[in-house]
């Protein structure tokens, strides 16, 4: 099944991308949407609302904008060299960005308290 839809995709290193999906899945448990990483899994991309990429502002990440282009997303991935962690149809349409921004602050959080245990 392929589903359209203009959205955003915001890029974030892979230790903190995976946090957040973690807490994203313990807080809302359904309020993550399709979540891509690259085959080196050096980054995860969640998929956004179209308009997220205008007031992104979270330091260690980035937001693309689709122009209105619109993004498919089909079974397969939309971006060559990547994969899903959470596929389409196993997600919501999108990740609210207030909940991932929280989210993505927490996870940063938690990765720097773990390094300074070390």
């Amino acid at each position: 099944m392929e589903i359209n839809q203009n959205c955003d995709l915001v890029t974030v290193p892979a230790r903190q991308g995976l946090e957040a999906v973690d807490i994203l899945r313990r807080g809302a448990g359904d309020s993550v949407g399709p979540v891509l990483h690259d085959d080196g899994c050096d980054t995860l991309g969640f998929v956004v609302p179209p308009g997220t990429a205008a007031g992104w502002d979270v330091p260690g990440s980035t937001c693309t904008r689709t122009d209105g282009r619109g993004l498919s997303l089909p079974p397969e991935p939309p971006v060559e060299g990547s994969d899903w962690l959470l596929p389409p149809g196993e997600a919501d349409l999108a990740t609210d960005p207030a909940v991932l921004r929280a989210a993505l602050g927490e996870a940063a959080r938690l990765i720097e308290a773990a390094d300074n245990c070390q």
